[in-house]
């Protein structure tokens, strides 16, 4: 557990832990609104801070939405496996639009962290000394490819890194915050939410807007669920509780402190409480909490997409497995190095901290609200919460949500459009991938033969049965696959065992082994088999099938029968051009033969077209 907790402070907390650095500064110098530092409005700002840190991360998420875990794996896309099937066709296909939404927001999301918290962290310097301003953002570039590049070693290795490190960061949060408590402990009365109801009567619409910038403390809400997999619930929420909540209620009312007694510290109160020694050396630790801080979305996005291919909304991608205890705990190349680009990209396209600050947290808050909105029916309908429960919950969280929500509207102009534009790019991609493979599938069933007829078919022909196993992988069950009937029509050769095997990819996280295959016997040495994977196991059918082939696995035969999708015209332009969206995704996708880990020098393709 100790082990968990402290590689999960370095992977889970590292987003959420490095707001300090730019949140309660940009609460009051945000874009598109300015808040006198005063002391009323400071006491107002650090009510909002503290209780959204408990009802959105120790109540909202800790409490009810982490219980709904899909066989202890977390994120949204996970919750949304969980949307009972009941509720009507067009009910459940609204809520899982909505969950595929939300995950594509986060990758937008993913792309910024890594940027607004290495640059926040790298503009301490400018506190030190004027000679590293020209230095920043090629510094803050060369520590995202360092990150990134790191990511390979797995997130186990990274978080056992990274977990002493944010213990450091956290001890010295709590510590810069109590000094400046001490000499300031009124501050303390923040804790009474009355203060925030002033705030919005005395400001008006600022203080509304100001909860766009007040939102960046719990940006990290999301991605602690997506990261629930790589840990485990407790671990996560034990680090909460005994170190992170503390730490970070103590920083935030030691800044407020520091502003009651010195407004002019708004443009930097992080770095002002240190004294004037120790600012470099913070400006270090400070730069390393920003890299972990990146990890938690990096990782959250592993997982996320490990478990959109799994469920078949994005194409076959090589998903390497970096622990042998954690199954959660993968690494996606491709994903890693589009979010190394983007975020470099942002980094020199906003040059600063406050310009991405403008841009972040529209994609969050509204990932947000689809995750209270998707926790409340599967309450509903899947945990029996009374109908007054639910209502409840889902009022008072969606007026937190929603009121986030709106308050980051304004953001859009000025850079919120590109987590959107992010998200409905990939939305888009998504939808089209999960209904192309749904059509090619009904256009293949077209003009099959069942097994049984396939054998009757071939008992008084000539096709001549050599010694040997040969497993024919078919996504259709029941059904002889094109290679099959290749093979016994042209060929006149099969082997003495045939088996023909259909791989399904379940609803849930992870399968038990008891239920991992099916077998069905059909005559003259032909068998038909299921092999069952949850959406976060590695495929890997050889392993699955050694204990069915016994000593022939080493020798068995793979056969596939890809189909090569191609656009017929025939539809109208909307359909035509999603379809050939479908085409250039299927035919970038990886290979069966590396998705089932499938030998190479035992592995034959028969392909064909598909007339979309």
């Amino acid at each position: 557990m100790a082990t968990l907790a402290i590689g999960a402070l370095g992977v889970v907390y590292g987003d959420i832990g490095t707001s300090p650095l730019y949140a309660l500064r940009e609460s009051f110098e945000g874009a598109g609104h300015e808040i006198p530092v005063v002391e009323a409005n400071v006491l107002g700002v650090l009510s909002l801070i503290v209780w959204s840190l408990i009802v959105i991360i120790s109540v909202k998420y800790l409490i009810f939405v982490m219980r709904a875990d899909n066989d202890h794996e977390g994120g949204i896309l996970a919750l949304t496996a969980l949307i009972p099937s009941g509720l009507g066709s067009r009910v459940r296909l609204v809520l899982v639009v909505m969950g595929v939404f939300g995950t594509a927001l986060l990758y937008g999301d993913g792309m910024i962290t890594p940027a607004i918290s290495v640059l926040s962290a790298v503009e301490g310097a400018e506190v030190a000394t004027d000679r590293l301003d020209h230095f920043v953002v090629p510094i803050a570039i060369l520590i995202l490819v360092a990150l990134f590049s790191v990511q390979r070693r797995g997130t186990h290795a990274v978080g056992r890194v990274f977990g002493p490190a944010m213990i450091l960061w956290f001890s010295t949060l709590a510590l810069l915050g109590l000094v400046q408590l001490v000499g300031e402990p009124t501050v303390l009365r923040a804790f009474w939410p009355g203060h925030a109801v002033r705030f919005f009567l005395d400001n008006g619409m600022s203080a509304f807007l100001s909860l766009g910038s007040v939102f960046l403390v719990v940006t990290g809400g999301e991605a602690l669920y997506a990261d629930m997999g790589h840990f485990g619930r407790r671990p996560i929420t034990l680090t909460w509780y005994a170190l992170v909540l503390p730490a970070l209620t103590l920083n935030y009312l030691g800044q407020g402190a520091l502003l009651i007694g010195d407004a002019e510290a708004i443009d930097n109160p992080f770095y002002r409480m240190a004294p004037d020694a120790a600012v470099l050396p913070l400006v270090v630790l400070s730069t390393l909490a920003s890299v972990i801080a990146s990890q938690a979305l990096i990782s959250g996005a592993f997982s996320l997409t490990h478990q959109a291919v799994g469920l078949g909304y994005l194409p076959r991608l090589r998903i390497v497995h970096t622990s042998a205890s954690e199954r959660g705990q993968v690494y996606v190349p491709v994903v890693n190095w589009t979010l190394m680009i983007a975020s470099c990209a942002l980094v020199l396209g906003f040059g600063s901290s406050s310009n991405l600050a403008a841009a972040y947290g529209i994609a969050v808050t509204a990932t947000m609200a689809i995750t209270t909105v998707l926790f409340t029916v599967i309450a509903r309908h899947r945990f029996r919460w009374p109908r007054t429960a639910a209502v409840a919950f889902a009022f008072v969280m969606l007026a937190v949500d929603l009121a986030f929500f709106g308050a980051n509207l304004p953001k859009i102009p000025s850079g919120g459009w590109f987590s959107l534009m992010v998200g409905a790019v990939l939305l888009g991609l998504m939808l089209t991938w999960h209904a192309g493979r749904r059509n090619m599938r009904r256009q293949s069933a077209g003009g099959l033969i069942a097994i049984p007829d396939f054998i009757d078919s071939v008992r008084d022909t000539e096709v001549v049965r050599i010694p040997g196993t040969a497993v024919y992988l078919y996504g259709i069950q029941g059904y002889a696959p094109p290679a099959l009937v290749s093979h016994a029509r042209l060929q006149h050769v099969l082997h003495e065992d045939v088996i023909v095997l259909t791989v399904e990819i379940a609803g849930v996280p992870k399968v038990q082994p008891a239920f991992r295959v099916e077998m069905q016997e059909f005559s003259d040495g032909f068998r038909g088999a299921r092999l069952r994977f949850g959406f976060m196991e590695e495929t890997d059918v050889p392993a699955a099938l050694a204990g069915l082939l016994g000593k022939d696995a080493e020798e068995a035969l793979y056969m596939l029968s890809p189909r090569v999708a191609v656009v017929d015209g025939s539809a109208s332009w909307w359909a035509t051009w999603r379809d050939h969206v479908f085409v250039v995704l299927h035919r970038n996708a990886g290979s069966a033969s590396d998705s089932f880990r499938l030998p190479a020098d035992r592995t034959l393709s028969i392909s064909g077209s598909l007339a979309l």
